[in-house]
């Protein structure tokens, strides 16, 4: 799995803008929260989000602000580093959204 940080762009004309790098390529665990699927409408758009939880070796350097990919998946951080032990392994609340329609 990547670990993705964002990195913005240099320049008045370019606020806003930038992409995402990978930082590191680790081995992790990554399991759906079930239900795996929920969806939402909001403004006629029809969003899919897949939670899962995610775990890996301990690490310092890790936000809410990184991102993962493990092939075509993108997830997004939203809880998390938990430390698991006494610096052992985290684990992290993702994840993945999609508009209605498209693969997950």
């Amino acid at each position: 799995m990547e670990i993705q940080a964002f990195t913005k762009a240099g320049g008045v004309m370019k606020a806003g803008k930038g992409t995402w790098a990978t930082i590191d390529t680790v081995w992790a665990s990554v399991k759906d929260v079930l239900p795996s699927r929920a969806e939402k409408t909001g403004d006629t758009i029809d969003i899919a989000k897949r939670p899962a939880r995610v775990r890996m070796d301990y690490r310092e350097d890790i936000t809410s602000a990184h991102r993962f990919k493990l092939g075509a998946r993108i997830m997004e951080i939203v809880a998390g580093p938990a430390e698991i032990g006494h610096r052992e392994g985290m684990e992290f609340m993702v994840v993945e959204y999609t508009t209605k329609g498209e693969a997950p």
